[in-house]
């Protein structure tokens, strides 16, 4: 139960907001738990449990527009990920779930909702057609917990996107129909003023994306106010849509952002990241403020027949909606069968339902107060059912990446070759990716998994699937290309999982880069000529086992003179090594190393030997 509390200060709301958000998702990281639950979970307590924190209270009339400017952006930044190129084989898909899928949608959640919840059917009209949305703020962080395939993974996301501004105007549509039926209205006059709205936002939304497009490849803009510009403009399509009809402004958004999107611009994934860094922070906000705006009373009003409506929605009205959409469209059943059962709601729903429950109830329709504590149990329960249960049905279906994370290598060479043919020999997943042909040729031949092309090129994206490689290490034979791989892909692996071959000339100080470009150095700062001389050399990967009888100590003593590469735990990604490196006390811990031939290790070995056996050159001759 909820204590009472003061009002906290507008500048510690904010602060608890980005703290309760930020943190839980930290944690979610750091415990490879579903960060939407976790917000969620902190929401909750921090709301309707403890009474620390109430959004109406702190927030007031501005709670609402803070909620609306921030479900924009998110879907501005979702159109931004929505490139044409990237879909290929799964467009079909996509298309038949929207095209199919979104009406098919209203009408089954429509059904479900009169029949086994109970509502009015001007009610399940309005809130069916919310239904629509699957939640593209619950979609994000879980793909990039679970590590879907390529295919359904954008099948998810695409359909989450798209159907969002459909969802809202759909529930638009059917409210304008309700107020009409109960004003006596002309239904006519009522259904033009919606379509022309959402002709208007689609116009408005694309005029602002290619405006925007314009103005920045003319020049029009300097740099240091391309995001500025970007953000204000943002706001202006969104705002001025949604004063002419409300909810178009999500469409006018979305559709700004799916044109910039495949516009091929040059600063664009400076613009995409800056998009991606504000989600964040939006996503996780909006979701503690809906979650500690909770009024416990309502859901405690709500009886068996909520609990009946959620399990319809998730085991019949959205595998039903989902198989029919899919029918001859190429998609392998597999992949039918997750996004069937992958439907989570999120901040949207809440959102848009707790709006128009409002204003149904304002019109007089009594069961309209139940739209926002349907909405939030819907959340609630798909939230927390996908994000513990998306990762195992995928594996289960075997539609996630390798179990074991894996490693690219950018650049063909006989390190490279000999270094992925001895991890593959382990069951490490590797790929080793080089523009020239003829520098893959050892590879192919030792049976290694290849790309043949640029890894910063368009295609390598779409043509790819690096769900299965954790970690990149370049190891080119040109210094600027690693440099300029490492510094690019650095956002996507993370920069603790990005590592480069020692640069030639990086010792001088004229040479030396900043620490914000390149990788992490690796392999006691030796360079291609000094690896590859190794390998010339005679020198073979080799893997040791780090246990309680055979320490690093012990491996040091037996192998003095060898590379270290990488550690790994079982399960865990691989650390690539550099001199330095602490693994004392780490028992259960596989390394691979570049050991000498092995005659030359046997003449150390008995060197050594030699050395220990004979006598103390400086002990008295007759002691």
């Amino acid at each position: 139960m909820a204590v009472a509390a003061e009002t906290l200060p507008p500048v510690a709301a904010f602060a608890l907001v980005g703290v309760l958000g930020v943190g839980a998702q930290l944690i979610a990281w750091r415990l490879k738990m579903p960060a939407i639950v976790l917000m969620l979970v902190a929401g909750v307590l921090a709301g309707p449990v403890t009474g620390i924190f109430d959004p109406m209270r702190e927030f007031g009339a501005l709670r609402e527009p803070m909620i609306a400017v921030a479900v924009a952006i998110i879907l501005f930044e979702g159109g931004l990920t929505l490139n044409l190129k990237s879909l290929q084989d799964a467009a079909k898909g996509v298309r038949r779930l929207v095209v199919v899928g979104a009406p098919l949608g209203w009408l089954l959640s429509s059904l479900t909702l009169h029949y086994v919840a109970g509502l009015s059917w001007e009610t399940s009209a309005v809130f069916g057609g919310i239904m629509i949305v699957t939640g593209p703020t619950v979609i994000a962080p879980l793909l990039r917990s679970a590590r879907l395939s390529r295919r359904p993974a954008q099948v998810l996301q695409w359909e989450a996107i798209v159907n969002d501004p459909i969802g809202a105007l759909a529930a638009v549509l059917a409210f304008e129909v309700v107020t009409v039926a109960r004003a006596s209205q002309q239904m006519s006059v009522a259904i033009g003023e919606t379509a022309l709205g959402i002709l208007l936002a689609i116009a408005v939304g694309a005029a602002g994306g290619f405006g925007l497009v314009w103005a920045f490849r003319k020049g029009r803009v300097p740099e240091y106010m391309k995001v500025p510009v970007l953000f204000t403009l943002l706001l202006a399509v969104f705002a001025g849509c949604d004063w002419v009809l409300h909810e178009s402004g999500l469409l006018a958004v979305t559709v700004m952002g799916i044109v910039i999107a495949n516009s091929h611009l040059p600063s664009f994934e400076e613009l995409r990241r800056f998009k991606e860094h504000a989600t964040v922070l939006l996503v996780s906000g909006v979701f503690i403020i809906l979650a500690a705006g909770l009024d416990l009373s309502e859901l405690s009003a709500l009886n068996w027949r909520a609990a009946a409506f959620v399990a319809a929605i998730m085991l019949v009205a959205r595998p039903i909606t989902v198989f029919v959409s899919l029918i001859n469209s190429g998609l392998p059943w597999k992949e039918r069968v997750l996004v069937a059962f992958t439907g989570p709601r999120g901040v949207v729903l809440v959102a848009v339902a707790g709006l128009f429950g409002e204003r149904l109830v304002s019109l007089g329709v009594a069961d309209g107060a139940l739209v926002g504590p349907l909405a939030f149990a819907l959340v609630a329960v798909t939230v927390v059912v996908h994000g513990f249960g998306l990762s195992p049905m995928a594996r289960a279906l075997g539609l996630t990446g390798a179990g074991t994370p894996g490693l690219l290598i950018v650049g063909g060479s006989r390190f490279s070759t000999g270094l992925a043919k001895h991890l593959q020999d382990s069951e490490i997943p590797v790929l080793v990716s080089d523009p020239n042909h003829g520098k893959l040729r050892g590879a192919r031949r030792d049976g290694v998994q290849t790309y043949y092309g640029d890894i910063l090129a368009e295609a390598a994206e779409h043509r790819l699937d690096l769900v299965s490689y954790s970690t990149l290490l370049t190891a080119t034979d040109n210094d600027a290309y690693n440099t300029l791989v490492s510094t690019d892909l650095a956002h996507h692996f993370g920069r603790a999982d990005v590592y480069q071959i020692a640069r030639e000339r990086d010792t001088q100080t004229r040479h030396a880069l900043p620490a914000t470009l390149g990788g992490k150095p690796v392999f006691r700062d030796m360079t291609y000529e000094m690896l590859d001389r190794h390998m010339r050399d005679g020198w073979r990967f080799r893997t040791s086992r780090l246990t309680e009888k055979f320490t690093l100590d012990d491996w040091a003593a037996e192998y003095p003179d060898s590379l270290m590469i990488a550690a790994q735990r079982k399960g865990q990604p691989m650390r690539l090594l550099n001199t330095g490196e602490n693994l004392k006390g780490q028992e259960d811990m596989r390394i691979i190393h570049l050991a000498p031939p092995q005659d030359e290790v046997e003449k150390q070995q008995n060197a050594r030997a030699a050395e220990r056996a004979a006598p103390d050159s400086d002990a008295p001759s007759g002691a």
